[in-house]
């Protein structure tokens, strides 16, 4: 049975895992006879935000990995424990935990960096020839990740595009029930909540995304 890392960066979308593109990556990977394994770095969340509200929760800290353990029903681990040598692929949910918590895009843009556990993990499952899954705002720092080649999609948000493709790279205008496949760096990406109006038409993408991974595993 082939198994899969799902590295997520908390719970809500405003400040870590898209909890629908999240539960839907995880459901598509059961379903097509795969298993998986969650897991977060040990860090503290940039900020907290009220997901009624939209606002900062002021003087609110929570950890990552605490938090993305809701998530998982408790069946996680530290990312910085894992080993690319035990799975056979990678999918990365997106929600702002990408680029607040994963990477500081958010904050920094094309000047951002990506934390260390997700870039070593994601490079390693790289360089040993495994697919990795990136979805929704995830795929902007692929550049970071994989090099200047990497063809990948964010949708049709411009000023997220730009601020990807300043990093290198090669965006590619995507459906939100379509995937973008680099063959060549065995890159798989989709729009997902880039574009989304509902859950149905994100887990097209998902479901398209997690299929096209597995057969590259």
């Amino acid at each position: 049975m082939k198994k899969i890392a799902v590295i997520l960066s908390g719970c809500g979308v405003y400040d870590g895992s898209e909890i629908y593109e999240s539960v839907l990556t995880l459901l598509e990977v059961a379903k097509n006879g795969a298993e998986y394994q969650c897991m977060a770095p040990n860090i503290d969340q940039l900020h907290t935000i009220n997901h009624m509200t939209g606002e900062v929760t002021e003087g609110d800290t929570r950890n990552v990995l605490i938090e993305a353990a809701r998530l998982a029903r408790g069946d996680i681990i530290d990312l910085a424990m894992a080993k690319a040598a035990d799975y056979d692929a990678l999918i990365i949910p997106g929600g702002f935990g990408a680029a607040k918590n994963l990477s500081d895009f958010a904050i920094n843009g094309s000047n951002c960096q990506v934390n260390s556990d997700v870039a070593a993990f994601t490079q390693a499952m790289h360089k040993a020839g495994k697919p990795v899954g990136l979805i929704c705002i995830t795929p902007a720092i692929s550049p970071l990740l994989f090099g200047n080649t990497v063809k990948f999609t964010l949708g049709n948000d411009i000023d997220t595009i730009n601020a990807a493709e300043t990093m290198g790279g090669t965006h590619i205008n995507c459906a939100v029930d379509d995937i973008v496949v680099d063959e060549a760096l065995n890159v798989v990406t989709t729009p997902a909540y880039m574009l989304a109006g509902s859950i149905t038409e994100a887990a097209t993408g998902i479901e398209k995304l997690v299929k096209k991974v597995l057969l590259l595993a």
